[in-house]
């Protein structure tokens, strides 16, 4: 969600500039001058165009580094890398991406330079900072992939025009009948967003609910976001699962009646990070601006232009995101809730996709 006008975001930098200020070092001065012969970090992050003007700009005012924004969803980027790197080509230097993406691409096909080692900035190494009270690495080594936010994140979403949020309590309402032809989905037979949210209902209730859904309910399956929301705008497809967030807040603002679920009986309420990690590639051709840019996007300044332009919550707790975000959107402290980005279970997801796609003959 994008919740702040871009304008602002250049008088917040200001304001809180000098309590984002490294500490200086010889090491922190080197990285700085070796980042800046280079002159330029390639950054592969969301489709977003607020993130894709408020990053680079940022970025370029603070170190005079350009950066090349290559926004796209990250299933095309894993292809692209995948392709380049077969003609041992490399061209980008690092990610803001989804962690199915990195799960089952970026790291299971070892592209990855440990970012750990690369983290310098104290304002980053301090633990303190950080609300795990500890830097959040989420891979097993606990060295590659740096996560940065964890979001509250609806369910799904309904065009109340159509179908009232008393109509669907729980997950086999989804499966009534009567809202046969009524729903649109991001494709669950790839990665992202869609296979998440098929993978959790395939852990919790089963194959056969899933070919309920799936099959029988004869959802539309899409590819393109825009579709999705422009369906559940114009009541074609009134309930949509794998919505964007950022385009259902556009369709809001048309004054469309769009309602988030967040909850549904017999569940527990989802977070997610969604394209809130960094990682760093091996063999890249900016490799020191590579590592300014890591450091710079999980110190206080970075992650907070990221959040208030993505629509993130920062894992870090020296952000007062609770100013700019909804309250809906923010974690409360001691409940319990899925995370839908853990890493054991976008292991377990890629599995799903994959018995899901057989399902479903495609």
């Amino acid at each position: 969600m994008k919740f702040v006008a871009q304008a602002l975001v250049a008088s917040v930098f200001c304001a809180l500039a000098p309590a984002w200020a490294q500490a200086a070092s010889p090491e922190w001065d080197k990285l700085i001058t070796d980042a800046k012969k280079e002159g330029k970090v390639v950054v592969v992050a969301p489709p977003d165009p607020q993130v894709r003007e408020a990053l680079p700009k940022a970025f370029k005012d603070k170190y005079g580094i350009t950066l090349e924004y290559l926004g796209g969803p990250s299933s095309d980027t894993a292809a692209r890398l995948r392709t380049e790197r077969k003609a041992g080509l490399y061209t980008v230097d690092a990610a803001l991406s989804g962690q199915q993406t990195i799960t089952s691409v970026f790291y299971s096909e070892k592209m990855l330079d440990p970012l750990r080692p690369a983290l310098i900035d104290p304002d980053v190494t301090d633990g303190t900072k950080w609300k795990t009270g500890k830097l959040p690495f989420v891979d097993p080594e606990k060295q590659y992939v740096l996560r940065l936010f964890s979001t509250r994140t609806p369910m799904f979403f309904l065009n109340t025009k159509y179908v009232k949020p008393e109509e669907i309590k729980s997950a086999q309402d989804l499966i009534n009948p009567k809202f046969k032809g009524k729903i649109i989905t991001s494709d669950p037979t790839l990665p992202g967003i869609g296979s998440s949210d098929n993978a959790r209902f395939y852990v919790q209730f089963g194959e056969e609910f899933v070919k309920k859904l799936y099959i029988e309910q004869q959802p539309m399956l899409s590819r393109d976001r825009r579709q999705i929301g422009d369906s559940l705008a114009r009541g074609a497809y009134p309930i949509a699962l794998g919505a964007e967030d950022e385009e259902m807040e556009r369709l809001q603002k048309e004054g469309f009646p769009i309602a988030r679920i967040y909850s549904l009986e017999g569940m527990s309420d989802i977070v997610s990070s969604s394209v809130g990690q960094v990682v760093i590639f091996n063999n890249a051709p900016h490799p020191n601006a590579a590592k300014l840019f890591a450091n710079w996007i999980a110190s206080r300044e970075g992650l907070e232009i990221y959040s208030r332009n993505r629509g993130g919550v920062p894992t870090r707790n020296d952000i007062h995101e609770e100013r700019y975000l909804p309250a809906e959107m923010i974690p409360k402290p001691g409940v319990e809730y899925f995370d839908a980005y853990s890493w054991d279970f976008v292991l377990n997801q890629d599995k799903i996709r994959l018995r899901t796609k057989e399902l479903m003959g495609k």
